[in-house]
C-alpha cells in the first residue's frame, strides 16, 4: 500500500509519473488565450480580498493618491511567491499560490496584473518576450512606467524597463480587457 511507503519512495514514484506524463499533462492543462485573458481578472472574489487587505487604511482608496503604496504591497505580497518553472505547461491558480507559496513567472505576473487591476491601475499588462520572458508594466502616477519581473520579483524603472527588451522584442501582451501583438 502507498500509505506504507517511506516519504522518499513517494516522492520518487511521483517524479516518475510526472516525467511519464508530462507530455498529457502539458495538453491537458494548455488554455485558449481568451481563458488566459479571463484569469487577469480584477472582479475574482480572491484579488478583492487581497486588493480590500492592501488597502484597509487607505479609507477611502484613491488611486490617484493611494496607487502607488497599494502596487508597492501587491508587488511585495507576489516577490515573496517563490518562482519555479515546470517542465510541462502546468498552471497554479492564485488560491494555491497564496496556500503554497510557488507559482511560476507567468502565474505571478497574472496575479500581480490582477491585483494592479483592482486597484485600479487601468494600463496594467503582462508582457511576453519572443523567448517567453514574462513581465508585468504598469503606471503608478506621478511616476513613471514600471515593470515587475515575476522570474526576480524585482522592480525595474524607467531606462532600466526599456533596457530589457533591446536584445528580447516583446511578443504580446494583454489583461482582461485587451490582447496586442508586436
Amino acid at each position: 500500500m502507498a500509505e506504507d511507503l517511506d516519504a522518499s519512495t513517494k516522492m520518487e514514484i511521483y517524479k516518475l509519473v510526472i516525467s511519464r506524463y508530462q507530455r498529457l499533462i502539458s495538453e491537458k492543462e494548455t488554455k485558449p488565450l481568451s481563458e488566459i485573458r479571463q484569469r487577469v481578472s480584477p472582479y475574482n472574489d480572491f484579488i478583492r480580498k487581497l486588493r480590500d487587505q492592501f488597502t484597509k487604511d487607505m479609507v477611502p482608496y484613491v488611486p490617484k493618491r493611494d496607487l502607488p503604496a497599494a502596487a508597492n504591497r501587491a508587488i511585495s505580497y507576489v516577490s515573496q511567491i517563490r518562482t519555479c518553472e515546470f517542465a510541462f505547461t502546468f498552471w497554479v491558480d492564485f488560491p494555491e499560490m497564496d496556500r503554497l507559496r510557488v507559482g511560476t513567472p507567468m502565474d505571478k505576473a497574472m496575479l500581480l496584473c490582477s491585483l494592479l487591476r483592482a486597484l485600479e491601475a487601468e494600463d496594467a499588462r503582462v508582457l511576453v518576450t519572443g523567448r517567453g520572458q514574462v513581465f508585468v508594466r504598469f503606471s503608478a502616477p506621478p511616476g513613471p512606467e514600471n515593470l515587475f519581473v515575476p522570474a526576480s520579483g524585482s522592480l525595474l524603472v524607467g531606462e532600466d524597463a526599456r533596457k530589457l527588451f533591446e536584445d528580447d522584442s516583446l511578443a504580446y501582451s494583454f489583461n482582461d480587457l485587451v490582447y496586442e501583438n508586436y
